[in-house]
């Protein structure tokens, strides 16, 4: 396989790691843990899941999936390498 290949999973890899944490620390606590020790808990949400979390929820499965599958390719495209 060729080596752009692999320099364009590690980018898209990058690229999806540092979405997924700003994803991920976009989400709102559910309660208890460190967030609610700092009075991160005490608000209550009347709606339950909103449009936005719901939307923010699918976003954040979607680049989840989107990074293992670029760890899946560099793990195969390292395999495929190291026997050629």
């Amino acid at each position: 396989m060729p080596t752009w290949f692999a320099y364009t999973l590690i980018v898209l890899l990058v690229i999806t790691s540092v979405l997924l944490t700003m994803l991920i620390l976009l989400h709102r606590g559910k309660g208890g843990g460190m967030s609610s020790m700092f009075g991160g808990g005490v608000s209550s949400s009347l709606a339950g899941s909103s449009v936005a979390e719901k939307n923010l929820d699918r976003y954040t499965v979607l680049v989840g999936l989107v990074w293992f599958a670029c760890i899946v390719g560099l793990g195969l495209w390292l395999r495929l390498a190291q026997t050629t």
